[in-house]
């Protein structure tokens, strides 16, 4: 991961973009890489979006791999460990959403059973 982001850093200083690259510019991108990558799926089934065609499944590809760069741009901006946030969240996670409430049930946390 850490050699990844490095790269990232490389690549954006090469081409003098950093300067562009504040947390609101870079959340920003990012929710548009995410419409794009929303975009591909857009008016397809649930069936047709789990069997992609070779073309669409590129392009998703792509459209995570943008994502992940911007994702990963913006927490090395705020000086956060995208690792170890997405395992606290996880945590979190856990504990609102315990197995026996929430085993197969897609709702939210506050509208689970007591």
């Amino acid at each position: 991961m850490r050699d990844l982001m490095e790269e990232i850093k490389a690549f954006n200083r090469e081409r003098d973009w950093e300067q562009y690259h504040s947390p609101k510019n870079l959340s920003m991108a990012l929710s548009v890489e995410v419409a794009e990558l929303l975009e591909v799926f857009q008016w397809l089934t649930e069936d047709q979006s789990r069997r992609l065609p070779d073309a669409k499944k590129q392009a998703v590809e792509e459209e995570i791999g943008d994502v992940t760069i911007l994702l990963l741009a913006l927490a090395q901006e705020l000086g956060i460990d995208i690792l170890a946030a997405a395992r606290k969240k996880l945590e979190r996670n856990r504990a609102k959403y315990p197995v026996e409430k929430s085993r197969g049930r897609a709702e939210k946390y506050n509208e689970l059973d007591p």
